[in-house]
């Protein structure tokens, strides 16, 4: 879908390349993450492709047409670009924002409407309660969520997106990365993605280009990245702990253990006891009529409080991982609340299972797991 080829850039006063006889391929509905320090040309490489820079030399290809041959605001507009300021405009609504481009390609009103609507859920946001804010009304995940639907509002095949994660706090951060993945298995977008993180990086991308000083330096999957740096460089940048790194790679709905049957708070201790005896992490998980996690009891629970039902003696959980999550994140969960599991929920929060510690160490010890 897009293609480099030769590309440099050299700006205006300097002598030495920003970007250097770039080569890469980006394939139709692939995600590719353009990853280095500072200054080695991740962003000025994102900005030829929409021709925000004009290249010195080479070409950049789209579906095998030359860019530089396009009408450049009629490839922008075919073109969703998320950036890490956000770039809201203040004075208009959520739902003004989301809605600018199909605007200006000038769809029908009704269709403009609906389709502000369905982008809005479809990060997470519920048109009724945020289509008529402003940004300044929301929280910085949320601008975030917005701006994402703004990109992806005219079903652009292609999106361009420079550290949209960079500016919230961790936790939203994963979420939204999580949430952005889930989106992605549904639309295959084609996505040029500039990050510093290369935890971030071998999450999200299907292929890796690794940048330095305008050259590229390898250009490879998250798991030839991790098993197969191609020289010091590369290997300082993905780091000693490759084997925590690569559970990047699994999604927690791969592995995670399903319970025969959850508990309700209403089922008699005796019985919890019994599930719990049969548990290997010796615990249950208690749900409510629609599925919904309430807490968990342990052993421990058991033999400290008292009560006759599930419901007097349960602990509420801290917090839960989706099924999307990567494995990374379910370790996060369980160093942050120091223990030994995680419980796992779909996208609507309906309890699917748990995963363990034991679980994650398994699978770093298995190299056919990646």
């Amino acid at each position: 879908m897009i293609r480099l080829d030769d590309v440099t850039k050299i700006f205006p006063g300097q002598k030495t390349p920003a970007v250097k006889n770039l080569n890469m391929e980006i394939p139709e509905g692939c995600v590719c993450a353009l990853i280095g320090p500072s200054g080695c040309g991740k962003t000025t490489t994102l900005k030829m492709i929409n021709r925000l820079y004009e290249p010195t030399g080479g070409t950049i290809y789209i579906n095998g047409q030359d860019v530089s041959k396009m009408d450049p605001i009629e490839l922008r507009l075919g073109i969703g670009y998320v950036i890490q300021e956000i770039g809201l405009f203040p004075h208009l609504t959520v739902e003004d924002n989301v809605a600018t481009v199909p605007r200006e390609k000038k769809w029908p009103k009704d269709t403009i409407r609906q389709n502000t609507e369905e982008m809005l859920r479809l990060v997470g946001l519920e048109p009724k309660e945020f289509k008529k804010r402003y940004p300044s009304a929301l929280s910085g995940g949320q601008r975030q969520r917005v701006g994402v639907a703004r990109a992806l509002a005219a079903d652009p095949p292609i999106l361009l997106m420079d550290e949209p994660f960079g500016a919230v706090d961790p936790i939203t951060r994963t979420r939204l990365q999580n949430e952005f993945l889930r989106i992605q298995e549904q639309m295959q977008k084609t996505i040029a993605f500039v990050t510093h993180d290369i935890d971030e990086a071998i999450k999200m991308a299907d292929n890796i280009a690794v940048m330095q000083e305008g050259s590229l330096v390898q250009y490879a999957t998250p798991g030839e990245l991790l098993s197969q740096p191609v020289d010091e460089f590369v290997a300082k940048l993905v780091g000693s702990d490759r084997s925590i790194k690569r559970l990047h790679l699994i999604r927690c709905r791969e592995i995670l253990k399903k319970p025969a049957g959850f508990l309700r708070a209403g089922t008699p201790l005796e019985e919890v006891r019994k599930e719990i005896e049969n548990s290997k992490i010796r615990i249950v998980l208690i749900v409510d009529g629609d599925n919904m996690p309430q807490g968990i009891i342990s052993a421990g629970d058991l033999e400290q409080r008292t009560g006759r039902v599930a419901g007097d003696i349960l602990r509420e959980i801290p917090d839960y991982i989706t099924g999307d999550a990567t494995l990374r994140d379910a370790f996060s969960m369980m160093l942050e609340y120091g223990q030994s599991h995680v419980v796992v929920t779909d996208k609507n929060d309906g309890c699917q299972g748990y995963i363990t510690l034991g679980d994650l160490l398994e699978v770093m010890k298995d190299d056919d797991a990646f």
